[in-house]
């Protein structure tokens, strides 16, 4: 832009030297003049770098030009200094870009708790049965203590301590089975393989646009407006690396680098609620500006 004015400036102190004889003049005074021998004379008001003499007129004529072409440059010069023009990131998409892809993440996040929470029981649930197949009678290898007790009380001697025990062991049993069909089903769903795929992709996105909302800030504004909601977005991104450093160590099955993930999750979840609540009245009051700048316009 700097250019245009300095060409503009130039254009207006050249095309000054193309000033008109006087019109004070008659014809027949021009005529002579043309007449004259001295045919140079009559062109010498051609003088695009204003070199020759000048009387107050033509001076305050060049001034006057000068001033005009600083002026018609002068606002678009002002108005580019605020910065580059970032296109759809510095108007009101970009605005609405950070809130919604937060909203979003705020679910996605709750639903990848729940996909974690469901691979830890699918994982304790073996711990659970185990003990609890321990608890069982000897069932005298019968495949179920159904088989056991109906052996026992068709045998020639009834033990009747025996058919006790296994009378008492029907409910176990029967919970046995039923946290068998609980793994059993969240196997078949896998809750691990997508509870890591939702947090990569909520890693990288929700950082994103971590990011993206400070940019688009400045881009608008020019400047950062710190405060609750820009602290608890970087305390955020800080706790999803804090959850994401400890996949390799849970992977081992170190069970504090796993209170350690879960901790940091719910916590980050907190934040996003902290986020909604703090963010609803900024995203109210941008859409409030832009409404009046468009308004202006």
């Amino acid at each position: 832009m700097i250019y245009r004015f300095i060409v503009a400036v130039a254009l207006a102190t050249s095309a000054n030297g193309f000033t008109m004889p006087s019109s004070s003049a008659s014809t027949s005074t021009r005529l002579s003049a043309l007449d004259n021998t001295d045919f140079e004379t009559a062109i010498e008001t051609f003088d695009p770098l204003n070199l020759s003499e000048e009387d107050s007129s033509s001076t305050h004529n060049n001034r006057a030009a000068v001033i005009a072409a600083a002026a018609a440059f002068m606002t678009p010069l002002s108005a580019n200094a605020a910065g580059p023009d970032w296109g759809i990131f510095e108007g009101r998409t970009g605005s609405l870009l950070h809130p919604i892809a937060m909203f979003s993440m705020a679910a996605f996040s709750v639903s990848t708790g729940l996909l974690g929470f469901q691979w830890r029981r699918q994982r304790t649930l073996g711990e659970e049965i185990s003990s609890l197949k321990k608890s069982l009678p000897d069932l005298a290898g019968a495949s179920s203590v159904a088989d056991a007790l109906q052996n026992a009380q068709s045998a020639e001697t009834v033990d009747s301590a025996y058919v006790a025990k296994l009378k008492a062991a029907m409910p176990i049993e029967s919970q046995i089975n039923e946290l068998q069909k609980e793994r059993k089903d969240l196997a078949s769903a896998g809750p691990k393989d997508k509870h890591f795929s939702q947090g990569a992709l909520l890693a990288f996105i929700g950082t994103a646009f971590a990011i993206e909302g400070p940019l688009n800030t400045y881009a608008r504004a020019g400047k950062l407006f710190p405060g609750p909601h820009l602290y608890a977005g970087a305390g955020l991104v800080v706790l999803w690396a804090l959850a994401a450093s400890m996949v390799p160590a849970m992977q081992k099955g170190n069970d504090a680098a796993r209170t350690v993930h879960i901790g940091a999750n719910l916590a980050g979840i907190g934040l996003f609620g902290w986020q909604v609540v703090s963010g609803v009245p900024i995203l109210l009051k941008t859409n409030a500006e832009r409404r009046g700048q468009e308004a202006i316009r």
